[in-house]
């Protein structure tokens, strides 16, 4: 199924239902390769002709997908890649799934083409709502250009955070 246009979403949350860990294969820039195989040796990750990816167990999750009662939960959290950062989203310069109009997002002085996954199921449809179209957008740019690391509307919320984010440090990546 193609990407949708960003101005087709009301707003997006991440349900923490781990579904974009399963089954996606995650590309590692250089720099978050190394960062990973010194932290967790290189069996967390696999290496291509020319990228490395992170490593998936043989059900096709992510090794560092942990589920936490009715949660999934990375192990990751607090060094997510950049692109398990974005998704669902696409952020593009060029039109790459056509409906410019309805993808175009105008950040400073550029111009974006943002589209959604259709398949994640943190995604409200309709028209954007002003925290979505200038916060999470905006966040999600931000990014995309590693103008920023930290994600505040582009995350999950879970209320018992302090508890969760200490569960969710000391996890290690599950190869099996």
């Amino acid at each position: 199924m193609l990407p949708v246009p960003w101005r087709h979403v009301a707003s997006w949350n991440c349900t923490a239902c781990g579904v974009c860990c399963k089954g996606f294969d995650v590309v590692l820039g250089f720099n978050e390769w190394l960062n990973l195989t010194r932290s967790y040796g290189v069996g967390v990750t696999q290496p291509d002709i020319s990228k490395f990816y992170l490593r998936r167990r043989s059900d096709g999750s992510c090794v560092f997908l942990h589920k936490y009662f009715s949660t999934w939960l990375c192990g990751l959290q607090h060094n997510k890649p950049r692109a398990c950062k974005l998704w669902p989203f696409k952020i593009l310069d060029a039109p790459k799934f056509g409906k410019p109009y309805e993808a175009c997002y105008d950040y400073e002085d550029r111009r974006f083409f943002i589209y959604v996954d259709p398949l994640c199921v943190g995604i409200r449809w309709g028209n954007p709502t002003p925290k979505f179209a200038y916060k999470t957008i905006s966040e999600l740019i931000e990014i995309a250009l590693g103008l920023r690391e930290k994600q505040l509307y582009s995350t999950a919320y879970l209320s018992n955070h302090s508890t969760i984010a200490t569960t969710v440090q000391k996890l290690k990546p599950k190869l099996i």
